[in-house]
């Protein structure tokens, strides 16, 4: 059954990982989960945002593991994940014409449905800011990763990236209260296909000069160049 919960066993399985690290991470309080009848019992939706979360605040060392754990458990129909790809030249704005959250979530569900592959962008809006009210995805580095809660398959003719850099930085809601100027969405149909391009689009966003080229790209083409050649050059 796709929605029963992970025990100690079928988790290590998912994550690549030994029993025996699951259930020192779950003693730890490291992994979500709880005990029925005495045995550890994991949420398939719990894992998921801790993958998320984990991938959000990685170096670059762990993002290579996470993804190469993500790939490992990909099927051999599942395709390799490829940022430039799924986010075409009239999926990004520079710059993005946005003031707030709010206009920053409309104008990058629009960009969306520009391509053809978002069907109802009103939908994704208002997932997208259920998202953001449970959890910002605004990062340190002025970087926010915008999706909603579970992918929307129902609405999206294939998964899709979209990308906007504001003119200046604005205040997006992270902890940490800086301002954030550069926008991803992420639209995914499946909960791994989407746990796979967050860490393929993070491990990009970390490589050393890449947000500072994308900030000074002066238009659409551009910044999707960069993209394009920065995911060819990881190792």
């Amino acid at each position: 059954m796709p929605h029963t919960d992970f025990t100690i066993q079928t988790l290590a399985c998912h994550l690549h990982l030994t029993p025996q690290q699951v259930s020192r991470l779950a003693d730890r309080g490291q992994l979500p989960g709880r005990k029925v009848a005495g045995e550890w019992r994991f949420s398939r939706a719990e894992v998921h945002h801790w993958m998320e979360r984990r991938i959000g605040v990685s170096d670059e060392g762990e993002l290579v593991e996470v993804e190469e754990v993500l790939d490992r458990s990909a099927t051999q129909e599942e395709r390799e994940i490829l940022i430039g790809e799924l986010m075409p030249i009239e999926a990004i704005a520079i710059p993005l014409a946005a003031r707030t959250a709010g206009s920053v979530i409309r104008s990058m569900v629009e960009l969306g449905a520009r391509t053809g592959w978002l069907w109802d962008p009103e939908k994704m809006a208002e997932a997208v800011r259920s998202r953001e009210e449970m959890h910002p995805t605004a990062l340190e580095n002025g970087v926010a990763l915008l999706h909603p809660r579970r992918p929307m398959s129902a609405i999206l003719g294939q998964p899709l990236i979209t990308l906007g850099r504001t003119a200046a930085g604005i205040s997006f809601g992270g902890s940490h209260g800086s301002l954030t100027d550069v926008f991803f969405l992420v639209c995914s149909t499946d909960d791994r296909g989407h746990l796979r391009t967050l860490a393929r689009l993070s491990r990009v966003i970390t490589v050393p000069g890449f947000l500072e080229a994308l900030r000074d790209a002066p238009d659409a083409p551009t910044a999707h160049r960069l993209i394009v050649e920065t995911e060819t050059n990881l190792p």
